[in-house]
């Protein structure tokens, strides 16, 4: 009878370890499996989104501010492990006619967040998002009007003064140029800023202006510059998109023919110094640089996260450090430039200078200084 006890004992304590056992198996194994949903959720969250750009007539490479877009959307997409055609892409336009039709493409493909770059894009942005509102969508350097789309634009004036400034410190003919793409809203804010800029140093610098009427004509570009230097102008800030890279041709062909000569280009929208190597020197002075990927990823993160900013315009400048101006050309621009630009650009973040946008603006400007 105690041996029937002393077993049927053993037998109830052996069935009470095993369901302990497996009790806490099955809690260790829920506690990872909530584990891995919570990530696969993420991981799907971060799979499914897809992010689509599409180009102006400029390009995905015109070395300006569709190729920052374009490379914001690559390094978030590659953190996350997606690739090209994958979660996220871009179309080309080589005409105004392409942009609806590549942007009705992405909707097709059910990307979630399709961005226009450039003000060209405005008209078709707009249309696009009143037929599709069941998408996101972007615009780059405009503003539509639309529930599910967010505007992105830049302070361009704050940089475009502190290259002023650093052209007006280079110059030694006191004549320094400004080269446009297409004359517009967008374009004047660069060169009002960019006088403005000059002005503040010395206001009798004088400022040749020319807009080559396109932003993909480098022909034209290198031949405003030659004018341009051929009278006399030493430094060269140019607004122009793939137009710039004839600037830069015109500098570099000069530079290569006589190497003493002292003339440098301001490259725009992202550092163009690799643009202005020519041998053993380099005539980039300095670049206005507009952090368009970063805009673009901030806005791609709160997409994801689901906090699309929608129907809001966005206003990146120095004080979001997403405009900035480069000092890659340390022999250019020299300790005592880079220090005076430090100290206007201190004046302009404190309030004490408000940047012109606008040519009645730049005028006021000019007369009260």
């Amino acid at each position: 009878m105690k041996n029937r006890f002393g077993l049927l004992f053993v037998l109830l304590l052996s069935i009470g370890m095993i369901l302990a056992a497996c009790g806490g198996a099955t809690d260790e194994e829920n506690k990872d499996k909530g584990n891995n949903d919570s990530a696969s959720k993420n991981g799907e969250a971060s799979a499914d989104y897809k992010v689509a750009m599409v180009t102006d007539e400029g390009g995905v490479d015109d070395k300006s501010f569709n190729q920052s877009a374009w490379e914001g959307i690559q390094a978030w997409g590659e953190a996350i492990g997606l690739s090209k055609g994958e979660g996220f892409d871009y179309a080309q336009s080589n005409d105004k006619a392409e942009y609806m039709p590549n942007i009705t493409r992405f909707v097709r493909d059910e990307y979630d967040l399709i961005f226009g770059v450039g003000f060209k894009l405005k008209e078709d942005l707009q249309l696009a998002a009143e037929q599709y509102p069941d998408n996101n969508f972007a615009i780059v350097d405009e503003v539509v009007d639309a529930p599910n789309a967010t505007s992105i634009t830049f302070k361009e004036h704050q940089g475009s003064f502190l290259v002023g400034v650093a052209a007006a410190l280079k110059t030694k003919t006191n004549k320094v140029g400004f080269v446009g793409g297409i004359k517009s809203p967008l374009i004047t804010k660069f060169e009002s800023g960019f006088i403005a800029g000059v002005k503040s140093v010395n206001a009798d610098i004088e400022v040749d202006v020319q807009y080559a009427e396109s932003f993909t004509d480098p022909a034209r570009g290198k031949i405003i510059a030659a004018n341009m230097y051929d009278n006399g102008v030493d430094v060269i800030y140019h607004a122009s998109g793939g137009t710039g890279n004839g600037v830069f041709n015109q500098a570099k062909d000069m530079k290569q023919n006589d190497p003493d000569s002292e003339i440098w280009v301001i490259g725009v929208d992202r550092d163009q110094h690799e643009e202005g190597q020519i041998g053993d020197h380099n005539i980039t002075l300095t670049s206005m640089v507009k952090r368009v990927d970063v805009a673009v990823q901030d806005l791609i993160n709160r997409g994801m996260d689901g906090k699309f900013p929608a129907g809001e315009v966005l206003e990146y400048g120095i004080e979001e450090n997403a405009i900035l101006i480069a000092n890659t050309n340390e022999e250019a621009m020299t300790e005592e430039i880079i220090s005076t630009v430090k100290e206007w650009e201190e004046k302009v973040l404190n309030g004490e200078v408000e940047v012109p946008q606008t040519e009645e603006e730049l005028e006021k400007y000019v007369d009260s200084l």
